[in-house]
């Protein structure tokens, strides 16, 4: 027997691959795809305090190495999440966990005191890393970029619920283990990273933006090896549990991001190029731990081997 089991937090995982959140939506339309059941969580797509539209189209282009997005966190809103979408993850025996993002401090604070109130949800993810969205006033993506914010916001987010409260990080900072360390300060459970790199793509015909909003976030392979390094320096930095994300595309992926200390995985760009890549990951996870005779996926976790004068 093959213990694929994991935790992030109080959240127990049968296995530690998820899907990121933006990338599956609410998951009725991957559920005609895969049994849903069989995933380690659900992180659902970034919900807010009010419905919104997005940015303008065009909001997706194909890179040489996987996609730049800016669809501004188009979302129904969470009180239709909570009456609608909800409803239909329920059914399933999987963790459910909600990516809040906000404007301020009381917006994030609002949302998790409606979740709270709220049967079925597992954890919250904390977006404070959105890279292409705009703001007219302090926006959140500043928390995710200054330790004293990323500090004042978990913790007083902390103090406003008891769910598990996981917190999605930016890669665009000069010191990622500074805001992680902040998170744990602040009560925060667990951590995600990486969130998208801040990208661009030019049609050299027109000399105009491909993307409406300019600026999108860059997923898929090319920001896996850097995914892979910021994982391993938060992994030795703080005691929290991390869920790696960033270019997963194999079971290998996956497994790279174990070793380099996650708990767990969450699969985005992947999802739109092959709806089955989640199952086909724990299936590559669980014979890859076979072939080495490791009983327990627990094991793997961090177990990256570096000699002392190489450190």
């Amino acid at each position: 027997m093959i213990n694929l089991g994991v935790n992030i937090g109080e959240i127990k995982l049968k296995n530690p691959v998820m899907v990121a959140s933006g990338t599956f939506g609410y998951g009725e339309e991957y559920s005609k795809y895969i049994d849903l059941n069989k995933l380690g969580a659900i992180v659902v797509k970034s919900i807010t305090l009010h419905p919104r539209e997005g940015n303008l189209p065009p909001r997706i282009v194909e890179t040489s190495a996987g996609i730049l997005n800016s669809i501004g966190l188009q979302n129904v809103g969470v009180h239709t999440f909570i009456k609608e979408k909800l409803q239909f993850l329920k059914q399933f025996k999987t963790a459910i966990i909600v990516n809040i993002a906000g404007n301020t401090v009381q917006e994030f604070i609002e949302l998790v005191k409606i979740l709270n109130d709220t049967s079925g949800i597992s954890g919250i993810e904390i977006n404070i890393s959105c890279p292409n969205i705009k703001y007219n006033t302090k926006n959140h993506l500043a928390f995710g970029q200054n330790p004293k914010l990323t500090y004042k916001l978990t913790k007083d987010i902390r103090k406003a619920t008891k769910l598990p409260l996981i917190v999605k990080l930016s890669p665009e900072v000069t010191d990622i283990t500074v805001i992680a360390k902040a998170c744990e300060d602040g009560g925060a459970d667990a951590l995600s990273l990486i969130n998208t790199f801040p990208g661009m793509a030019i049609n050299i015909e027109t000399r105009e933006p491909k993307l409406a909003n300019i600026i999108g976030g860059l997923s898929g392979p090319a920001i896996k090896p850097i995914a892979i390094r910021l994982v391993w320096k938060v992994f030795n930095a703080v005691q929290l549990p991390i869920i790696g994300i960033g270019g997963i595309f194999s079971a290998e992926d996956a497994l790279e991001f174990i070793i380099a200390g996650a708990t767990a995985v969450a699969i985005g760009t992947a999802n739109f190029v092959d709806p089955e890549i989640t199952l086909k990951v724990i299936d590559g996870i669980k014979n890859y731990l076979a072939k080495h005779k490791i009983n327990n996926i627990n094991q793997l976790i961090g177990s990256l081997k570096i000699e002392k004068e190489k450190l």
